[in-house]
Protein backbone atom coordinates (compact mmCIF):
# COMPACT_ATOMS: atom_id res chain seq x y z
CA UNK A 1 0.00 0.00 0.00
CA UNK A 2 1.29 3.50 -1.09
CA UNK A 3 2.39 6.08 2.06
CA UNK A 4 -0.37 8.23 2.67
CA UNK A 5 -0.64 12.10 4.14
CA UNK A 6 -2.11 12.71 7.51
CA UNK A 7 -4.76 14.58 6.82
CA UNK A 8 -5.90 11.78 4.55
CA UNK A 9 -5.50 9.24 7.18
CA UNK A 10 -9.08 8.46 8.50
CA UNK A 11 -10.43 8.34 4.78
CA UNK A 12 -8.03 5.70 4.23
CA UNK A 13 -8.80 4.13 7.22
CA UNK A 14 -12.30 3.91 6.46
CA UNK A 15 -11.27 2.28 3.31
CA UNK A 16 -9.72 -0.64 4.85
CA UNK A 17 -12.49 -1.15 7.45
CA UNK A 18 -14.38 -2.31 3.98
CA UNK A 19 -11.27 -4.16 2.63
CA UNK A 20 -9.83 -5.67 5.57
CA UNK A 21 -12.84 -6.44 7.81
CA UNK A 22 -12.01 -10.30 7.93
CA UNK A 23 -13.93 -13.30 8.79
CA UNK A 24 -13.88 -13.39 12.71
CA UNK A 25 -16.15 -10.42 13.39
CA UNK A 26 -18.88 -11.57 15.21
CA UNK A 27 -22.23 -11.18 11.95
CA UNK A 28 -25.73 -10.29 13.02
CA UNK A 29 -27.69 -12.10 15.45
CA UNK A 30 -28.04 -15.78 13.88
CA UNK A 31 -31.47 -17.05 12.11
CA UNK A 32 -33.20 -19.63 13.68
CA UNK A 33 -31.60 -22.69 14.12
CA UNK A 34 -33.13 -25.60 11.48
CA UNK A 35 -34.78 -28.46 12.74
CA UNK A 36 -34.47 -32.76 11.54
CA UNK A 37 -37.09 -34.40 10.39
CA UNK A 38 -37.87 -35.18 14.02
CA UNK A 39 -38.53 -31.15 14.62
CA UNK A 40 -35.69 -31.13 17.14
CA UNK A 41 -33.01 -28.55 17.30
CA UNK A 42 -29.72 -29.37 15.12
CA UNK A 43 -26.76 -28.93 17.66
CA UNK A 44 -23.96 -25.85 16.68
CA UNK A 45 -21.69 -29.16 17.77
CA UNK A 46 -21.97 -30.50 14.55
CA UNK A 47 -21.07 -27.59 12.60
CA UNK A 48 -18.33 -26.81 15.52
CA UNK A 49 -14.45 -27.56 14.08
CA UNK A 50 -10.99 -26.45 15.93
CA UNK A 51 -9.66 -23.08 15.93
CA UNK A 52 -6.25 -21.55 16.85
CA UNK A 53 -5.97 -18.42 19.16
CA UNK A 54 -3.03 -16.14 19.54
CA UNK A 55 -2.52 -13.53 21.90
CA UNK A 56 0.51 -11.12 22.42
CA UNK A 57 1.93 -8.46 24.60
CA UNK A 58 1.94 -4.59 25.22
CA UNK A 59 2.01 -2.32 22.14
CA UNK A 60 3.98 0.99 23.40
CA UNK A 61 3.54 2.52 19.55
CA UNK A 62 4.11 5.81 21.25
CA UNK A 63 7.88 5.56 22.23
CA UNK A 64 9.79 8.04 20.54
CA UNK A 65 12.26 5.38 18.52
CA UNK A 66 9.03 3.09 17.73
CA UNK A 67 7.48 6.76 15.74
CA UNK A 68 10.93 7.72 14.25
CA UNK A 69 10.95 4.27 12.40
CA UNK A 70 6.83 4.54 11.50
CA UNK A 71 7.52 7.90 9.41
CA UNK A 72 10.98 6.52 8.30
CA UNK A 73 8.92 3.15 6.91
CA UNK A 74 6.44 5.34 4.85
CA UNK A 75 7.98 5.17 1.01
CA UNK A 76 7.17 8.58 -0.04
CA UNK A 77 8.44 10.18 3.32
CA UNK A 78 5.61 12.45 3.74
CA UNK A 79 4.22 13.33 7.38
CA UNK A 80 2.29 9.70 7.74
CA UNK A 81 3.31 7.00 9.41
CA UNK A 82 3.52 2.72 8.81
CA UNK A 83 3.89 0.67 11.32
CA UNK A 84 3.44 -2.23 9.34
CA UNK A 85 7.12 -3.32 8.21
CA UNK A 86 7.77 -3.01 12.23
CA UNK A 87 5.59 -5.80 12.88
CA UNK A 88 6.54 -7.73 9.92
CA UNK A 89 8.35 -10.60 11.55
CA UNK A 90 5.74 -12.03 13.75
CA UNK A 91 2.71 -11.49 10.91
CA UNK A 92 3.27 -14.96 9.56
CA UNK A 93 2.06 -16.70 13.13
CA UNK A 94 -0.50 -13.74 13.69
CA UNK A 95 -1.84 -14.01 10.26
CA UNK A 96 -1.93 -17.95 10.29
CA UNK A 97 -4.42 -18.17 12.97
CA UNK A 98 -7.97 -18.00 13.43
CA UNK A 99 -8.19 -15.40 15.64
CA UNK A 100 -5.61 -13.15 17.47
CA UNK A 101 -5.56 -10.64 19.99
CA UNK A 102 -3.99 -7.78 20.72
CA UNK A 103 -2.99 -5.62 24.22
CA UNK A 104 -3.25 -1.80 23.42
CA UNK A 105 -0.81 -0.24 25.93
CA UNK A 106 -1.65 3.60 24.43
CA UNK A 107 -4.74 5.65 22.98
CA UNK A 108 -4.81 6.42 19.36
CA UNK A 109 -5.36 10.31 18.50
CA UNK A 110 -3.80 12.83 16.17
CA UNK A 111 -0.04 13.56 17.60
CA UNK A 112 -0.27 17.25 18.93
CA UNK A 113 1.02 18.72 22.15
CA UNK A 114 3.47 17.46 24.74
CA UNK A 115 4.65 13.96 24.60
CA UNK A 116 1.84 12.21 26.29
CA UNK A 117 1.83 8.02 25.70
CA UNK A 118 -0.86 8.62 22.43
CA UNK A 119 0.25 6.60 18.63
CA UNK A 120 -1.36 7.76 15.47
CA UNK A 121 -3.84 6.68 13.80
CA UNK A 122 -1.88 4.50 10.95
CA UNK A 123 -1.09 1.62 14.16
CA UNK A 124 -4.50 0.69 13.74
CA UNK A 125 -4.10 0.36 10.00
CA UNK A 126 -0.77 -1.95 10.93
CA UNK A 127 -2.60 -4.18 13.23
CA UNK A 128 -5.55 -4.94 11.30
CA UNK A 129 -2.97 -6.07 8.27
CA UNK A 130 -0.94 -7.96 10.58
CA UNK A 131 -3.59 -10.18 11.83
CA UNK A 132 -5.34 -8.84 14.68
CA UNK A 133 -8.95 -9.25 15.28
CA UNK A 134 -9.50 -7.82 18.83
CA UNK A 135 -7.65 -5.67 21.55
CA UNK A 136 -8.16 -5.10 24.69
CA UNK A 137 -7.70 -1.38 25.61
CA UNK A 138 -7.98 -1.16 29.44
CA UNK A 139 -4.41 -0.16 30.66
CA UNK A 140 -2.83 1.96 32.99
CA UNK A 141 -2.42 4.59 30.20
CA UNK A 142 -6.09 4.43 28.78
CA UNK A 143 -6.86 7.96 30.12
CA UNK A 144 -3.72 9.39 29.72
CA UNK A 145 -5.96 11.75 27.02
CA UNK A 146 -9.15 11.56 29.03
CA UNK A 147 -12.30 10.53 28.23
CA UNK A 148 -11.93 12.14 24.23
CA UNK A 149 -8.73 9.99 24.09
CA UNK A 150 -10.88 6.32 24.71
CA UNK A 151 -14.02 7.93 22.19
CA UNK A 152 -11.07 8.71 19.83
CA UNK A 153 -8.96 5.08 20.45
CA UNK A 154 -12.57 3.03 19.81
CA UNK A 155 -13.30 4.78 16.73
CA UNK A 156 -9.99 4.84 14.87
CA UNK A 157 -10.45 0.79 15.55
CA UNK A 158 -13.83 0.26 14.51
CA UNK A 159 -13.29 2.26 11.51
CA UNK A 160 -10.16 -0.27 10.43
CA UNK A 161 -12.44 -3.34 11.52
CA UNK A 162 -11.36 -4.42 15.29
CA UNK A 163 -13.03 -5.15 18.00
CA UNK A 164 -11.91 -4.07 21.44
CA UNK A 165 -12.64 -4.67 25.14
CA UNK A 166 -11.79 -2.69 28.42
CA UNK A 167 -12.84 0.62 27.91
CA UNK A 168 -16.19 1.78 26.50
CA UNK A 169 -18.07 5.00 25.19
CA UNK A 170 -21.34 3.99 27.35
CA UNK A 171 -22.48 1.90 30.08
CA UNK A 172 -24.33 -0.44 27.34
CA UNK A 173 -20.74 -0.97 25.38
CA UNK A 174 -18.96 -1.64 28.29
CA UNK A 175 -21.70 -4.44 29.72
CA UNK A 176 -21.10 -6.21 25.90
CA UNK A 177 -17.90 -8.21 25.51
CA UNK A 178 -15.80 -8.37 22.09
CA UNK A 179 -17.66 -11.36 20.95
CA UNK A 180 -16.03 -13.18 17.85
CA UNK A 181 -16.78 -15.91 16.05
CA UNK A 182 -14.90 -18.63 13.88
CA UNK A 183 -15.36 -22.22 13.09
CA UNK A 184 -18.71 -22.15 14.35
CA UNK A 185 -17.14 -21.03 17.69
CA UNK A 186 -18.04 -17.77 19.74
CA UNK A 187 -15.83 -16.39 21.91
CA UNK A 188 -15.52 -13.90 24.44
CA UNK A 189 -12.34 -11.58 25.17
CA UNK A 190 -12.70 -9.32 28.64
CA UNK A 191 -10.17 -6.91 29.43
CA UNK A 192 -9.02 -5.08 32.69
CA UNK A 193 -6.14 -2.60 34.58
CA UNK A 194 -5.18 -2.24 38.24
CA UNK A 195 -5.21 1.35 37.39
CA UNK A 196 -5.61 4.10 35.40
CA UNK A 197 -1.54 5.38 36.45
CA UNK A 198 -2.82 8.51 37.99
CA UNK A 199 -5.44 9.48 36.05
CA UNK A 200 -8.83 9.68 37.27
CA UNK A 201 -11.78 7.31 36.31
CA UNK A 202 -14.94 9.04 35.79
CA UNK A 203 -17.13 8.73 38.86
CA UNK A 204 -20.47 8.58 37.00
CA UNK A 205 -18.87 6.49 33.85
CA UNK A 206 -17.30 3.68 35.62
CA UNK A 207 -17.47 1.81 32.44
CA UNK A 208 -14.75 4.39 30.87
CA UNK A 209 -12.26 1.61 31.93
CA UNK A 210 -12.90 -1.46 33.55
CA UNK A 211 -10.53 -2.02 36.33
CA UNK A 212 -9.71 -5.72 37.83
CA UNK A 213 -11.93 -6.74 40.44
CA UNK A 214 -12.90 -9.93 41.06
CA UNK A 215 -16.36 -10.37 41.39
CA UNK A 216 -16.76 -8.16 38.53
CA UNK A 217 -14.46 -9.97 36.23
CA UNK A 218 -16.67 -13.46 37.10
CA UNK A 219 -20.17 -11.47 36.68
CA UNK A 220 -18.78 -10.45 33.31
CA UNK A 221 -17.41 -13.95 32.41
CA UNK A 222 -20.98 -15.40 33.11
CA UNK A 223 -22.58 -12.87 30.84
CA UNK A 224 -20.62 -13.54 28.02
CA UNK A 225 -21.18 -17.30 28.72
CA UNK A 226 -25.06 -16.37 28.75
CA UNK A 227 -24.79 -14.15 25.40
CA UNK A 228 -23.89 -17.50 23.61
CA UNK A 229 -19.62 -17.73 24.12
CA UNK A 230 -18.22 -21.14 23.91
CA UNK A 231 -14.71 -19.57 24.98
CA UNK A 232 -14.27 -17.06 27.53
CA UNK A 233 -10.62 -15.35 27.45
CA UNK A 234 -9.65 -12.74 30.44
CA UNK A 235 -6.59 -10.37 29.19
CA UNK A 236 -5.93 -8.46 32.74
CA UNK A 237 -3.33 -5.71 32.65
CA UNK A 238 -1.89 -6.64 35.94
CA UNK A 239 1.77 -7.65 37.60
CA UNK A 240 4.98 -5.84 38.57
CA UNK A 241 7.11 -4.19 36.01
CA UNK A 242 10.25 -5.98 34.86
CA UNK A 243 9.54 -8.70 37.42
CA UNK A 244 9.80 -12.36 35.84
CA UNK A 245 7.70 -13.70 39.18
CA UNK A 246 4.04 -12.94 39.00
CA UNK A 247 3.05 -10.93 42.26
CA UNK A 248 0.91 -11.89 44.78
CA UNK A 249 -2.07 -10.35 43.22
CA UNK A 250 -1.45 -11.92 40.06
CA UNK A 251 -1.84 -15.76 41.39
CA UNK A 252 -4.65 -15.30 43.83
CA UNK A 253 -6.97 -13.57 41.04
CA UNK A 254 -5.25 -16.55 38.97
CA UNK A 255 -6.92 -19.31 41.25
CA UNK A 256 -9.99 -17.44 41.76
CA UNK A 257 -10.66 -16.68 38.37
CA UNK A 258 -9.79 -20.40 37.11
CA UNK A 259 -11.96 -22.01 39.96
CA UNK A 260 -15.13 -20.10 39.71
CA UNK A 261 -17.55 -22.65 37.73
CA UNK A 262 -21.52 -21.83 36.50
CA UNK A 263 -23.20 -25.93 37.00
CA UNK A 264 -20.25 -27.75 36.94
CA UNK A 265 -18.41 -25.56 33.53
CA UNK A 266 -15.77 -23.02 34.58
CA UNK A 267 -16.52 -19.45 33.83
CA UNK A 268 -13.14 -18.55 32.31
CA UNK A 269 -11.52 -20.94 29.68
CA UNK A 270 -8.18 -18.72 29.28
CA UNK A 271 -6.24 -15.85 30.87
CA UNK A 272 -3.15 -14.18 28.74
CA UNK A 273 -1.81 -11.46 30.68
CA UNK A 274 0.16 -8.41 29.99
CA UNK A 275 2.19 -5.41 31.64
CA UNK A 276 5.01 -6.55 33.53
CA UNK A 277 7.18 -5.58 30.23
CA UNK A 278 8.91 -8.94 30.08
CA UNK A 279 7.83 -12.44 29.98
CA UNK A 280 6.07 -14.36 32.63
CA UNK A 281 5.45 -17.77 33.24
CA UNK A 282 2.47 -19.80 31.34
CA UNK A 283 0.95 -22.28 33.76
CA UNK A 284 -2.08 -24.28 34.42
CA UNK A 285 -4.08 -23.19 36.58
CA UNK A 286 -7.14 -25.35 38.34
CA UNK A 287 -7.06 -26.63 34.83
CA UNK A 288 -7.21 -23.20 33.00
CA UNK A 289 -4.06 -22.16 30.87
CA UNK A 290 -2.74 -18.92 32.43
CA UNK A 291 -0.42 -16.39 30.88
CA UNK A 292 1.02 -13.94 33.47
CA UNK A 293 3.01 -11.87 31.68
CA UNK A 294 3.23 -11.80 27.35
CA UNK A 295 5.94 -9.38 27.89
CA UNK A 296 5.95 -6.56 25.12
CA UNK A 297 4.51 -7.04 21.93
CA UNK A 298 6.18 -3.53 20.58
CA UNK A 299 8.71 -1.04 22.58
CA UNK A 300 11.61 1.37 22.56
CA UNK A 301 14.90 0.91 24.15
CA UNK A 302 13.49 0.21 27.42
CA UNK A 303 14.79 1.00 31.15
CA UNK A 304 15.82 -2.72 31.30
CA UNK A 305 16.58 -5.44 28.37
CA UNK A 306 13.88 -7.55 28.96
CA UNK A 307 11.49 -4.93 28.84
CA UNK A 308 11.87 -5.48 24.63
CA UNK A 309 11.31 -9.44 25.10
CA UNK A 310 7.97 -10.36 24.53
CA UNK A 311 5.70 -13.82 23.78
CA UNK A 312 2.99 -14.70 21.46
CA UNK A 313 0.99 -17.76 23.09
CA UNK A 314 -0.88 -20.08 20.86
CA UNK A 315 -3.63 -22.35 21.98
CA UNK A 316 -5.99 -24.64 19.89
CA UNK A 317 -9.17 -25.11 21.01
CA UNK A 318 -11.02 -27.97 20.02
CA UNK A 319 -15.02 -28.31 20.80
CA UNK A 320 -16.73 -30.79 22.80
CA UNK A 321 -18.85 -33.90 22.40
CA UNK A 322 -22.39 -32.51 23.48
CA UNK A 323 -23.19 -28.80 23.51
CA UNK A 324 -22.78 -26.42 27.00
CA UNK A 325 -19.18 -28.73 27.78
CA UNK A 326 -16.60 -26.73 27.69
CA UNK A 327 -13.91 -26.41 24.72
CA UNK A 328 -10.66 -27.93 25.39
CA UNK A 329 -7.21 -26.67 24.90
CA UNK A 330 -5.35 -29.41 22.81
CA UNK A 331 -1.94 -27.40 22.01
CA UNK A 332 -0.43 -24.65 24.22
CA UNK A 333 2.83 -23.06 22.13
CA UNK A 334 4.66 -20.09 23.00
CA UNK A 335 6.78 -18.07 20.11
CA UNK A 336 9.46 -16.03 22.20
CA UNK A 337 10.65 -12.70 20.16
CA UNK A 338 12.41 -9.56 20.25
CA UNK A 339 12.52 -6.21 19.39
CA UNK A 340 15.46 -4.78 18.21
CA UNK A 341 16.11 -1.12 17.82
CA UNK A 342 18.91 -0.60 15.40
CA UNK A 343 19.24 0.06 12.64
CA UNK A 344 15.37 0.36 12.74
CA UNK A 345 13.09 -0.64 15.26
CA UNK A 346 12.08 -4.14 14.09
CA UNK A 347 9.16 -7.13 15.68
CA UNK A 348 11.88 -10.52 15.67
CA UNK A 349 9.97 -14.05 15.91
CA UNK A 350 12.93 -15.58 17.47
CA UNK A 351 11.98 -19.07 16.26
CA UNK A 352 12.99 -18.16 13.04
CA UNK A 353 16.77 -17.54 13.50
CA UNK A 354 19.62 -18.93 15.45
CA UNK A 355 20.38 -15.20 16.84
CA UNK A 356 19.86 -13.81 19.73
CA UNK A 357 20.07 -17.49 21.47
CA UNK A 358 20.77 -15.69 25.12
CA UNK A 359 17.59 -13.48 24.95
CA UNK A 360 15.56 -17.05 23.38
CA UNK A 361 17.47 -19.18 26.60
CA UNK A 362 16.03 -16.51 29.07
CA UNK A 363 12.20 -16.25 27.60
CA UNK A 364 12.27 -20.47 27.80
CA UNK A 365 13.34 -20.10 31.24
CA UNK A 366 11.10 -17.23 32.64
CA UNK A 367 7.89 -19.13 30.50
CA UNK A 368 8.55 -22.33 31.82
CA UNK A 369 9.54 -21.51 35.76
CA UNK A 370 6.32 -22.71 36.69
CA UNK A 371 5.78 -26.41 35.11
CA UNK A 372 4.14 -25.32 32.46
CA UNK A 373 6.13 -27.73 29.93
CA UNK A 374 5.04 -30.79 32.49
CA UNK A 375 1.58 -29.39 31.26
CA UNK A 376 2.34 -29.68 27.41
CA UNK A 377 3.35 -26.25 26.53
CA UNK A 378 6.07 -26.15 23.61
CA UNK A 379 8.01 -23.64 21.83
CA UNK A 380 5.95 -23.02 18.43
CA UNK A 381 7.42 -23.81 15.18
Amino acid sequence: MSAYPRCAALAVLAALAVACGGPHLAPPPPAPRPRGNAGAPVSRVAHQRPFTLVASGDIIASHPAVLRTAHDDVPDQDAAYDYRPILAGVRPVISAADLALCQLETPIGPLSGPFTAQAPPQLATALKATGFDSCATASEHALDRGVPGVRHTLKVLETVGLRHTGSARSAAEGARPALLRTHGARVAQLSYTYGTGGAQRPAAAPWTVNLLDEQKIIADARAARRAGADVVVVSPHWGTEYRTAPNEQQIRLAHALTASQTDGRPDIDLVIGAHAHTPQPYEKVNGTWVVYGLGDQLSGAMRKPQGNWGTIARFRFVPPDEEGERWQVAEAEYFPQLVVQRPKVRVVDLTRTRGHADVRKKIKKAVLSRGAAADGLTMGR
